[in-house]
């Protein structure tokens, strides 16, 4: 490849949903940008495949639409235990879609694939990056001119690690496991199931499809099979199901950096931070981030991003932290969710904070003493 093809404006480093969203919303710009990973499409990962309203009116920013044929419609949250259930459909704001969507991942991969194409992102796939001290990096050996770097290159950055900003605080650490099964969906629910070993999320992705996404604080001792084992529920409905994919895995962390940006650097993505996938906002951030990275470097400086990152994050990882402390204390997360059964318009409400249609603020000030009382009452069965 000739060097003038290896200058650009910006040079994005991971080509997952956050480096791909990055490299459209520059071009959205008129940024050239040239975008390159050490794989080759389609790149999968583990995640719960549910794209939430908030991701999806990102998404749209972006200029990929949505539609039911490539996956299916939800209409809401529903939490279950062994003792309770609570649902609540999405809010629907003045742009906020009332439905999400779920889909495959390598679906979303590619809608995000064409889009850069048809923006004239420049792409180098199977292209690793060779990171060395105090030098810049070279694609595949090749040298590269470029004005601004961004390293979208995931939870275990080694761009992050290059450019020193591994210093921060991990508050969490999980793991992830993704099944995909051949069942008719049960409900337009992504239903989030709590046992003792985790989480087991069911997304509806097709007329005859679901995904399966279990997180668990104890990877050593289970995968999803055991998690849904444990949950009877689930095991009556899947006794006979089909699996049709293979089990894949993946960490999920609550991480906050110091910094995010160095010089002409710049981190997006879970490389530069992230909430636990127990909130189901990570793609909605990313997606924030990319457009927030976009128009900053189109004024001419980092500097705005640098102030604006955390802000992304901020919401999310409140949720996590509360869920994180339902998922450790089994007492504490049976006693909510009585509380929200016997009061689903409050679960609702919390699921208006979780989409940014309310302020976190006004939820605590209005609601946080009474169901604090709550809490420390006794329920009747």
């Amino acid at each position: 490849m000739g060097l003038s093809q290896n200058r650009c404006d910006v040079l994005v480093v991971g080509g997952g949903p956050a480096g791909l969203a990055a490299a459209i919303a520059l071009r959205q710009r008129g940024i050239d940008v040239l975008l390159c990973d050490a794989l080759v499409p389609p790149i999968d990962k583990a995640c719960g495949e549910g794209i939430m309203p908030d991701s999806r009116r990102e998404l749209a920013r972006l200029g990929v639409d949505l539609i039911p044929g490539q996956g299916a419609d939800f209409r809401g949250i529903r939490f279950c235990d062994e003792d309770s259930t609570v649902s609540a459909d999405f809010p629907s704001g003045s742009d906020l879609p009332g439905e999400g969507i779920g889909l495959r991942r390598l679906v979303l991969h590619g809608l995000l694939l064409e889009r850069a194409r048809e923006l004239g992102v420049r792409m180098r796939w199977g292209t690793p990056v060779r990171l060395a001290p105090r030098r810049a990096p070279s694609l595949d050996g090749e040298s590269v001119n470029y004005g601004y770097l961004v390293g979208a290159d995931g939870q275990v950055s080694r761009m992050r690690s290059w450019a020193g900003l591994d210093r921060g605080m991990l508050h969490s650490q999980r793991v992830g496991f993704r099944l995909h099964y051949k069942i008719k969906p049960w409900s337009d629910y992504v239903e989030v199931h709590w046992a003792p070993l985790g989480q087991a999320y069911v997304t509806p992705i097709g007329d005859n499809e679901i995904c399966i996404a279990a997180v668990t604080r104890f990877p050593d001792l289970v995968r999803t099979s055991e998690i849904v084992d444990s949950i009877p529920a689930l095991r009556e409905r899947l006794r006979d199901a089909e699996t049709i994919s293979r089990e894949r895995g993946s960490i999920t962390t609550t991480r906050r950096l110091r910094r995010v940006v160095r010089g002409n650097f710049a981190l997006l993505g879970d490389a530069s931070g992230s909430a636990d996938a127990v909130t189901g906002e990570g793609l909605a951030v990313v997606f924030r981030q990319a457009r927030l990275l976009a128009e900053s470097i189109a004024s001419g400086s980092l500097a705005p991003y640098a102030a604006e990152h955390a802000k992304t994050l901020r919401l999310p990882q409140t949720i996590a932290r509360a869920l994180l402390l339902m998922d450790r204390h089994p007492a504490i997360r049976r006693k909510a969710l009585r509380v929200f059964a016997h009061d689903p318009a409050l679960f609702a409400k919390l699921l208006s904070v979780h989409m940014g249609e309310e302020a976190l603020n006004r939820f605590i000030l209005s609601h946080a003493p009474w169901l604090g009382a709550r809490m420390l009452m006794p329920l009747r069965a």
